[in-house]
C-alpha cells in the first residue's frame, strides 16, 4: 500500500457532508456516477475484516484470531465501472465497562445511520450469542429504508450451518436476504456479493479519488499493523491492554539508499507487562517487529526501519486524553 492509499489524498467524509440525495432510487441515467456507503456489523471475530479486505483485493484492515483486533471504523473504498462502494469495518460490538469498550461500540451504533446497507456478519461455527443479540436489537432500530443482509461467514468450517442460520435468522426477521459465504477461503463469494452491492447504488459523485482505497491516515494503518502482530505473537488478556501509536514518519532522502523510519509506542498498561512485551533478552519485541516490518515493507514496496518502544501509559482504556490521542471520541 502506497501513500496515495491514505487519508492524506482524501479528506475526511461524514455523513453530513454526503451530496443531497444520497440513499435515494437510483435513476436510469447509465452514464451517471454511482456512490454509496455500506456498514459491515457483527460481534467480534466473526470476519469482518476478513470480508472487508477480500471485497478491496488489499489489506487494510488488521486480522488475527483475536476478538477486538478491529477497535475503530475502517473505511475502505472499491471503484469501477462509475460506481464506489465505501465499506465501514466496525469494531465487535461487544460487552465491556471501559470507555474504550464504550468507544467502540459508539463506533458501530454511528457506522449504521445514513447507509445504503448493513452487512451483519455472523459465524455459523457457533449458534448465536448474547452479544449477537444485541446486534440484533440494533439493527431493529435502523432506519426502514436501510437494506439489512444477513452473512453467514465460515461456512466451510461449520459443522451445522443450516441450523445455525436458521437461528440467526430469527433474531434478523428484517433481513431481506441471507447469504453464506467463507470470506477467507471462497473469494469468487465475496465478489460476487460486491457485485450485487454494486447495484444498490444511488446516483452521486463519488466520495473519494477513484485510486484511494481507505482513508485512514498512514500513521494510523502502521499502526494498526504493528498492533496486529503484538496480538498474534502474545498471549492471554495481554493484548487487549495495548495500545500503539506511530509518533514519528520520516522518508529517506531521494537522493539516499536509507529505508523509511518509523518510530512506535507500544503502551502497556502495568510495569509488569512490559518485560512481557519485550521477552527474555528482547526476543520477542524483535520478533514481533520482524513481523510488522515484513508486512509494511510488502504494502508500501520500500525498506522500512521500524524502531518499536515499549510504554507504560497506566489505564489507558480509561483514560480520555490517552483514547483521544488514540483517535477516540472518548
Amino acid at each position: 500500500m502506497t501513500d496515495d492509499h491514505l487519508e492524506d489524498r482524501a479528506d475526511h467524509v461524514d455523513s453530513a457532508d454526503r451530496p443531497e440525495g444520497a440513499g435515494a432510487a437510483l435513476v436510469d441515467d447509465p452514464g451517471a456516477t454511482r456512490a454509496g456507503f455500506v456498514a459491515i456489523i457483527g460481534k467480534p471475530n466473526v470476519g469482518k475484516s476478513t470480508l472487508l479486505n477480500t471485497i478491496l483485493g488489499v489489506k487494510v484492515a488488521p486480522i488475527t484470531s483475536k476478538p477486538q483486533t478491529t477497535r475503530r471504523g475502517v473505511r475502505g473504498i472499491y471503484s469501477a465501472d462509475q460506481r464506489q462502494l465505501v465499506f465501514v469495518d466496525t469494531p465487535g460490538y461487544h460487552r465491556g465497562a471501559t470507555r474504550l469498550d464504550g468507544a467502540m461500540n459508539r463506533a458501530v451504533r454511528e457506522s449504521v445511520i445514513d447507509v445504503e446497507a448493513v452487512l451483519w456478519v455472523v459465524d455459523l461455527r457457533r449458534p448465536p450469542s448474547d452479544e449477537d443479540k444485541d446486534v440484533a436489537r440494533l439493527l431493529k432500530g435502523l432506519d426502514p429504508a436501510t437494506r439489512v443482509w444477513l452473512l453467514g461467514n465460515k461456512v466451510d468450517a461449520a459443522k451445522y450451518p443450516d441450523e445455525a442460520l436458521s437461528l440467526y435468522r430469527d433474531l434478523a426477521p428484517i433481513a431481506e436476504r441471507v447469504i453464506t459465504i467463507s470470506a477467507l477461503n471462497d473469494p469468487d463469494q465475496v465478489y460476487a456479493l460486491r457485485d450485487d452491492l454494486l447495484d444498490l447504488l444511488p446516483e452521486s459523485p463519488f466520495y473519494f479519488p477513484e485510486d484511494v482505497r481507505s482513508d485512514q491516515p498512514r500513521e494510523v494503518w502502521a499502526a494498526e499493523l504493528i498492533r496486529e502482530s503484538v496480538m498474534t505473537h502474545l498471549r492471554q488478556e495481554l493484548p487487549y491492554a495495548v495500545a500503539v501509536v506511530v509518533d514519528e514518519w520520516r522518508e529517506p532522502a531521494a537522493d539516499g539508499d536509507e529505508p523509511l523510519y518509523l518510530h512506535a509506542e507500544i503502551w502497556v498498561e502495568k510495569q509488569g507487562h512490559r518485560p512481557i512485551v519485550l521477552g527474555r533478552g528482547g526476543a520477542m519485541i524483535k520478533e514481533i517487529g520482524r513481523t510488522a516490518r515484513k508486512q509494511l515493507e510488502i504494502f508500501m514496496q520500500q525498506r522500512v526501519y521500524l524502531d518499536l518502544e515499549v510504554v507504560v501509559r497506566r489505564a489507558w482504556r480509561d483514560d480520555r486524553d490517552a483514547l483521544r490521542e488514540l483517535g477516540y471520541e472518548a
